[in-house]
């Protein structure tokens, strides 16, 4: 998943941006209301992590501007400020949460993957998928108790389009969202169709993958 950190404190923004991108998460910094904004009408993210004090403008702001484009992010509010008042409009404006500084990295984790769970209504870690199970905290795909080796990547597009299942996505979509970057044109994103194919391949030796579909002309699809 793809995450955008708007914190002025560069220290805090790198230890954060180190710490979830070892948990697999792809991640892009700004440390200004300008750089954040600029970002957010450029990209889209699955999270963004907003501190209220930067020092050209005010966080809530950039909660208003991103909620216009990134409307499915989800959205922390990092602050230092004591004020009741700041977080109550924060939540209203769509925060899904909020962390008060100082805060441990793991308390960070911890809000994002229960964010995770209520966005795709994930009730149990251990998900079905025609005859398998995927391990999402884990990250491992299993028939019956036998783990299957999927590489980093490849895990990673199958429990993306898992999380969106039923939803066509883009091979553009894809790029962004799990290499970080634009898949420009069909060249471009023949590494997402070779991964596939991969997936297809490994999973196959085992059972039917007929769940994960081409939707030719557009990306892919898991259907359940």
């Amino acid at each position: 998943m793809k995450v955008l950190i708007v914190e002025d404190e560069k220290t805090l923004a790198y230890e954060m941006a180190d710490f979830l991108k070892k948990a697999f998460y792809i991640c892009d910094l700004a440390h200004t209301y300008q750089e954040g904004a600029e970002k957010i009408a450029l990209n889209q993210y699955d999270f963004i992590l907003i501190d209220l004090g930067l020092p050209d403008g005010d966080g809530l702001d950039i909660l208003r501007k991103a909620k216009k484009h990134n409307e499915e992010a989800a959205y922390i509010i990092l602050t230092a400020r004591g004020n009741l008042d700041d977080r109550i409009i924060g939540l209203d404006l769509g925060a899904d949460d909020y962390l008060s500084k100082p805060f441990y990295l793991l308390e960070l984790q911890s809000r994002m993957q229960a964010i995770a769970r209520r966005k795709f209504k994930l009730q149990d870690e251990l998900i079905r998928l025609g005859d398998f199970s995927i391990d999402l905290p884990k990250r491992l795909v299993l028939f019956d108790s036998n783990p299957i080796d999927l590489s980093r990547k490849e895990f990673d597009l199958l429990s993306y389009l898992l999380l969106n299942k039923n939803r066509v996505l883009t091979r553009m979509q894809l790029s962004e969202h799990i290499w970080g970057s634009y898949a420009i044109d069909d060249n471009d994103s023949n590494y997402i169709d070779a991964h596939i194919k991969n997936i297809r391949k490994k999973l196959g030796l085992w059972a039917s993958t007929e769940w994960l579909e081409t939707v030719r002309g557009v990306g892919y699809r898991i259907r359940g």
